[in-house]
């Protein structure tokens, strides 16, 4: 009874495994624009694309961070200083890469550029903490992507957005996670658009991994100005301990938090070369087995287990 069975999940693996190795030709003459290349995932991928012969168009944030990959790198790959809160810095770099493709168009975006922003309970935050990690993760996200547009259609290539489990779970509070989710929504829409244009959209949603954003001192000492400038009835509300705990959950999931960034890239690797990209790359094992499948169980049970081991504040309703 059970072997008809293994036998069509074996075929089933075994033809997944066949589409995902399919590698498109010509991949030497592809331009690849990737935002972000300063560190991170967008470094890295920088590198690992110029490893493979493609020609590179990195996006950095500064002089230092250009100069610095430029020598890591062969001459294939290019630099231009990108600043995706100005839309006249987005439009200088359009400008640039357009010169550099030509007529041929850009076969690959990868928005990657990102910030983390202030990660605190959501009584202790304001509007203001919101802003910038939407204007970079989100609003600098799309302006990019509608800039280069015209370039992408040209090729008929392909859109790599870098989202986060956070984006399919709100395990934090904050502008980042807020964030997250409007790329997994301008994520889809602009795929299912762009699907008769010839261009695929892919999203990356990686697990729990180190990156620059991570400075766990810099969140703790933010977290008690934050707290020691609020009113006295919030700090009764919510209590010293609520607060203590919530960074000493901070402090030991940062803690924990992978070095393999290069399951990251891989993914947004195989999103720019291969024949048939997936729609959503799931980063890590924790992503895959744990944050991906509890984002699909009704919301009494995901709100369960999110809430297990959170802080409990002092004044709770009864």
């Amino acid at each position: 009874m059970w072997l008809p069975l293994l036998a069509v999940l074996g075929l089933l693996l075994l033809y997944r495994w066949y589409r995902q190795s399919q590698i498109l030709e010509n991949l030497t003459d592809k331009y690849v624009f990737i935002t972000g290349c300063d560190s991170g995932f967008g470094n890295l991928l920088a590198k690992q694309l110029d490893r493979r012969g493609m020609k590179v168009l990195a996006a950095c944030l500064t002089q230092t961070g250009a100069e610095n990959l430029k020598t890591e790198t062969s001459s294939r790959l290019q630099t231009v200083n990108l600043d995706v809160l100005d839309s006249h810095s987005v439009n200088i770099a359009e400008e640039w890469v357009s010169q550099i493709v030509g007529e041929k168009g850009l076969w690959g975006l990868v928005n990657n550029a990102g910030v983390a922003g202030p990660t605190a309970p959501v009584g202790l935050l304001k509007k203001d903490d919101f802003l910038k990690p939407l204007n970079v993760n989100l609003l600098g996200l799309i302006d990019v992507t509608l800039t280069l547009l015209p370039l992408i259609r040209r090729a008929r290539g392909r859109i790599v957005n870098v989202s986060s489990i956070l984006g399919r779970m709100a395990l934090l509070p904050g502008g980042y996670t807020v964030s997250k989710y409007g790329v997994e929504a301008f994520s889809d829409t602009l795929r299912r658009e762009l699907v008769d244009f010839g261009i695929k959209v892919s999203i990356i949603e990686p697990g729990a991994f180190a990156t620059e954003f991570v400075n766990v001192s810099l969140i703790r000492k933010d977290i008690e100005e934050k707290w020691n400038a609020l009113p006295e009835e919030t700090k009764n509300s919510y209590g010293e301990p609520y607060v203590q705990k919530f960074i000493h959950i901070l402090d030991t999931g940062f803690s924990s938090l992978s070095s393999k960034t290069f399951k990251v890239t891989d993914c947004m690797e195989h999103a720019l070369i291969s024949r048939w990209p997936w729609t959503r790359y799931s980063a890590g094992w924790d992503a895959k087995l744990w944050y991906i499948p509890l984002s699909y169980l009704p919301t009494f049970i995901s709100d369960f287990v999110a809430a297990m081991d959170s802080p409990k504040p002092a004044q709770r309703a009864k």
